[in-house]
């Protein structure tokens, strides 16, 4: 594992945004794992998740107390085994874990960005790592592999740069957050502008950050992670601290998954900053790959990239349905396309929680050694 910042898109060459505003200079911050083939064929690029960033696996020391977010699935033997591939996560554009975004110190001001900061899209993520990439000296990858909004970035590299990818893997996303996942969105970004500590997003310089907005708009999302079947099994209605109820409204956390979300929304606020939470949730809901590329058949058949396409059963956020209007596209365009819903308690955490689960590694392995095998035969 190697990690590593870079600086791209310089004053003189700025990255273009969709808003029509400009950016640069930008760090990136990234991480590699495994080596680069001499004929540079065998590299993945990994999208991460809404929240995720570039420490996608292993520990960078041994007294880390967790490995990187997909441990479980990428590694030695594992899912996309680096012995094999080499593989590149980079943190996205607006967040807060290295990359530039409204935490960073705007080179004109000295000050962070803060509410300054541009507004970004989906697009802007991807046109950000297409540097990345092209300044590794790579022409094409592999594959690019992200689950829910790490998805998103998937579907929009294969419409953006049809020829940049030889597959594309989609995990629990779609090519549009629905009505309702909006509008979990905006009642978090809700959370976040009426804390009194958010001070319009100009904060930085304050001792009080807006951490309880912060934290609740986690615990709403965080609802949306998972499922009434995980959540059954794994709480139900069992009380945190005695086996009666105490009849007092100023008890906060009486039952165990009341606890839970507190516990989920303390840990967030200690590692995610709100303007950060705020530009990419807005990401989120703007994007729509048929509004930008045209129908789904247009803007998926550009590209001659093998898809596999994963749901989860009790994922309600980006459900089976989702995945299945990408099927029917892909079908329609005639692309090579493999669809497969797997069962699992864990909602939309599935493409996490169930990382380790042999079912992904299954679906996953053969379709990358496939493609490998092909790239390698058409460029012999």
């Amino acid at each position: 594992m190697v990690a590593r910042t870079v600086q791209l898109c310089p004053p003189t060459d700025p990255l273009q945004l969709e808003s029509g505003k400009t950016l640069g200079p930008i760090q990136v911050s990234y991480e590699t794992y495994g080596t680069l083939s001499p004929q540079r064929d065998n590299a993945i690029f990994i999208c991460h998740a809404l929240t995720g960033d570039a420490h996608v696996a292993g520990r960078h020391h041994d007294d880390e107390k967790k490995p990187g977010w997909w441990d479980g699935f990428i590694g030695p033997g594992k899912g996309i085994d680096t012995d094999r591939y080499f593989v590149i996560c980079a943190n996205v554009l607006g967040g807060c874990m290295g990359t530039t975004g409204p935490s960073s110190f705007d080179p004109d001001s000295g000050n962070p960005y803060g509410p300054a900061f541009p507004f970004l899209t989906i697009s802007d993520i991807v046109s950000l790592h297409k540097r990345l990439v092209d300044w590794l000296g790579i022409n094409k990858l592999l594959a690019v592999v992200g689950g829910s909004l790490g998805g998103m970035q998937v579907l929009e590299w294969a419409a953006r740069y049809p020829q940049g990818l030889a597959a594309a893997v989609v995990l629990a996303s779609g090519s549009r957050l629905n009505a309702q996942g909006i509008a979990f969105n905006a009642v978090g970004r809700r959370a976040i502008y009426t804390d009194p500590a958010f001070r319009d997003g100009n904060y930085y310089d304050q001792s009080e950050k807006p951490r309880f907005g912060l934290a609740l708009a986690r615990m709403i999302a965080h609802i949306t992670y998972l499922s009434e079947q995980s959540i059954e099994l794994k709480f139900g209605r069992r009380l945190q601290h005695s086996e009666d109820l105490t009849y007092d409204l100023r008890k906060e956390t009486e039952f165990q998954i009341e606890s839970y979300l507190h516990y989920q929304g303390k840990r967030f606020v200690e590692r995610f900053d709100a303007n950060s939470y705020l530009l990419l949730t807005r990401a989120m809901d703007y994007f729509n790959l048929e509004m930008k590329h045209g129908p789904l058949p247009d803007a998926l058949g550009k590209t001659d990239a093998r898809f596999l396409v994963v749901s989860y059963d009790t994922d309600w956020l980006f459900p089976t349905t989702q995945s299945q209007v990408l099927v029917r596209a892909l079908l329609e365009a005639k692309r090579h396309v493999t669809f497969a819903e797997l069962e699992s308690p864990h909602g939309h955490d599935a493409f996490l929680i169930d990382s380790e689960l042999p079912m992904l590694k299954d679906l996953v392995e053969p379709f990358l050694a496939r493609t490998h095998e092909a790239s390698a035969i058409r460029h012999a």
